[in-house]
């Protein structure tokens, strides 16, 4: 994923959130190939091949903004600083006719969400304060000082301006219960569905509004038991807050309660500013997620997934409903069959922008709401940032397209299309140094399997010799809603200057070709997938330059899952494997994850209630074969990742340890999924490709 923040957010609902954060970097994808052997490289390519040092260079360009004249972009410019252990961002502004940038913030070290007001004069975004609390700034495009809007104990989610400009709506958490005398020294707290390592209480999250002259203090606009819709960092983006034309109404999305475990319960509301009072868009009260009002202020566009279904494997569609509920709700995207995590309505007002993985790249497509046909953007070899959101937007006046993008053998930059018929021209170049490194070559491969047409990736080394052989190293994705795509990634690149080929395949489960495919690993969690990428396998293994025996399996998080799978049912095949964040246990994910009770969907209830589906739950665990194993596996995890619990990689570890298997399991510290801090995720990396050199025939020491 890149480290810039995106502008466009994304869902957090369910279960699909719960394995969503694919913890690997982004992943690489390529051309169709036919079974021949591609051309070996140019003698003129550059020496210089992709190493870790590189890692330093690497740009992230993220969350792009327009200004309503469509003359200027913003975006937040990111660089891993290794001395401080921290990525930092600051906005820059990047002139749409010439392509000048220039820097706008200095010394914040961690900026977000840029939002220019609606005459453009000021810019709004996110940055902490000097007590750390992430605050609304206010810059003017003009020149002068930059000045604080928010004191919020808790710290600002997100925000949205108010179309007259006057004002801004933010969600921001409520503060804890003070306590006082010996109450202060309490720490119990109600659990409810949450995951094994919450510390304190959640607290709801709720809507304010500042008045942007700072003439009175903010005013609270909502309150209650009840939350916003939130998100565990480092998760998607909650859904934001939307106006209406007239500024009477915003568009929000509710949770029963600040649990994780009642995330599939999201559903959109209006909220009456005037009065506070709040009524739902639809009937519904499942699934339903960032809202969006219509420039006219008649119609909302949300996202839900097909049938109202939030089972695993129902597509994410983009539907619309009138404002004031004279209809029913309805899809505008069925005919797309994809997975869709963005939509943005056109100036028409009769249009949405909509985005979604479309195998191995990115699909955009301007999506009339009137049940006419969508249009798909050519965007080239580009592939749009993003996974559950995309980084696209469009000037509000113009309709010019502006989107953050990459290519196989180039990172980040922007990217503008002066009209949905228009080429992408790019419009920065932070990553130029890239053109002058050897990196790994791609193609999208295809193969049988049962009654499917899977996809993937394979990326080859720098120096390809079609006469010689080369080992294969498989590269899992998590989700498994996602998709390995045509995208720059560094764990590949930094693999394929290994002399391996990679592979990344799409197992059914993954949401590039259609909801058939995608639905298809509910209640086959394992074994459909698993035949999947071993049909790859074979498919690869019959190529004149793989060694055939020299294959490692690796991946994290469902990646991880995959992993232990594959090395557990396929005990033969592998000469190393790497489970990351690895799922073997789904009744822990059920009882000790953030998904929590939300992973029912998955089998059709609670283990806890049916002995024969309790009986499905063990059988589609990985550790219900851990003791076949033989390949020598390197097990990782941090050690608070309230998503996949630790207590699943242990698991995993002993299984193999106990029965005489060569493994090592390595810890990382952090409530989260996967550290996220450059050090450490480069140490992930190297961990990750020095165990696999190791066992495939280069000895290293790890230190």
């Amino acid at each position: 994923m890149s480290p810039s923040p995106l502008r466009v957010v994304r869902s957090s609902r369910g279960f699909v959130a719960a394995l969503a954060l694919v913890a690997t970097p982004p992943l690489l994808a390529a051309q169709q190939a036919a079974a021949k052997a591609p051309p070996s490289s140019s003698s003129s390519a550059p020496r210089e091949t992709f190493t870790f040092e590189h890692l330093r260079k690497l740009v992230g360009v993220g969350g792009v903004e327009v200004s309503p004249d469509g003359r200027t972009a913003v975006v937040a410019v990111s660089r891993p600083n290794y001395a401080t252990d921290k990525t930092e961002s600051e906005l820059w502004a990047v002139d749409v006719a010439t392509g000048a940038t220039r820097q706008l913030t200095f010394d914040r070290r961690s900026v977000a969400a840029a939002h220019f007001s609606p005459d453009g004069r000021t810019l709004a975004f996110l940055a902490p304060d000097s007590a750390h609390h992430v605050q609304i700034w206010l810059m003017p495009m003009s020149g002068g000082e930059t000045r604080r809007l928010t004191s919020h104990a808790g710290g600002v989610e997100h925000f949205a301006w108010r179309p007259d400009g006057n004002a801004i709506a933010y969600a921001a958490t409520d503060s804890a219960p003070s306590r006082v005398g010996e109450d202060k020294f309490l720490t119990t707290f109600k659990v409810g569905d949450q995951d094994l390592f919450l510390r304190q209480a959640l607290q709801p999250q709720h809507v304010w509004l500042a008045e942007v002259s700072g003439g009175s203090a903010p005013r609270r606009l909502t309150s209650g038991s009840w939350t916003l819709e939130f998100v565990l960092p480092p998760g998607s983006s909650p859904s934001a807050l939307s106006w209406s034309a007239d500024g009477r109404t915003l568009a929000i999305t509710q949770v029963p309660a600040p649990e994780s475990g009642k995330l599939d319960s999201v559903h959109v509301a209006l909220l009456d500013v005037a009065t506070g009072a709040v009524r739902p868009l639809t009937p519904a009260r499942r699934w339903e997620s960032n809202p969006a009002f219509a420039p006219a202020g008649n119609l909302v566009a949300f996202w839900m997934p097909r049938e109202g279904r939030g089972d695993l494997g129902w597509e994410n569609e983009v539907w619309v409903a009138p404002a004031d509920g004279s209809a029913p709700p309805r899809s505008v995207t069925r005919a797309l069959d994809r997975n869709l995590f963005g939509a943005e309505w056109m100036p028409d007002g009769r249009s949405l922008l909509v985005t979604g993985n479309d195998r191995t790249t990115t699909g955009a497509w301007v999506q009339p709401v009137d049940g006419r046909p969508a249009r798909r953007l050519d965007t080239g070899d580009l592939v749009i940032n993003g996974a559950f959101g995309y980084d696209i937007t469009v000037a509000r006046k113009s309709g010019a397209i502006f989107f953050t993008a990459t290519t196989p053998d180039r990172p980040s930059e922007l990217y503008v299309m002066d009209t949905p018929a228009s080429k992408p021209r790019q419009l920065t170049s932070f990553n130029a140094w890239a053109k002058d490194v050897a990196l790994g070559k791609y193609e999208r491969v295809t193969w049988k399997s049962d009654e499917w047409e899977p996809d993937g990736v394979v990326t080859l080394p720098p120096s390809f010799d079609p006469s010689k052989k080369y080992p294969l190293v498989l590269v899992i994705h998590g989700g498994p809603t996602s998709a390995s795509k045509m995208s720059f990634g560094t764990l590949p690149q930094l693999m394929a200057a290994e002399g391996w080929i990679v592979f990344q395949p799409n197992y059914r489960g993954s949401d590039n070709l259609g909801n058939a495919y995608q639905a298809a690993i509910v209640g086959d969690a394992g074994a459909g997938p698993g035949r999947d990428v071993m049909a790859g396998v074979a498919m690869l293994r019959q190529r004149p330059y793989v060694d055939a025996t020299k294959t490692a399996v690796t991946g994290w998080s469902y990646g991880g899952y995959m992993t232990s799978w594959l090395i557990g049912n396929y005990p033969n095949e592998w000469k190393a494997a790497v489970a990351g964040a690895p799922v073997t246990d789904w009744q822990e994910m059920y009882d000790l994850g953030d998904g929590s009770v939300t992973i029912r969907y998955l089998f059709g209830g609670s283990p806890w209630t049916d002995t024969t589906r309790a009986k499905a739950y063990r059988a589609q665990s990985p550790i219900a074969y851990a003791t076949r194993i033989k390949a020598p596996t390197l097990v990782m995890s941090n050690m608070e990742d309230f998503r996949v619990p630790p207590t699943q990689a242990l698991a995993l570890y002993h299984a193999m340890k106990d029965n005489g298997v060569e493994t090592e399991f390595v810890g990382f510290t952090g409530r989260t999924h996967a550290s996220s801090d450059p050090v450490n995720s480069r140490e992930r990396s190297r961990l990750w490709i020095e165990w696999v050199k190791r066992h495939l025939g280069d000895r290293v020491t790890m230190q």
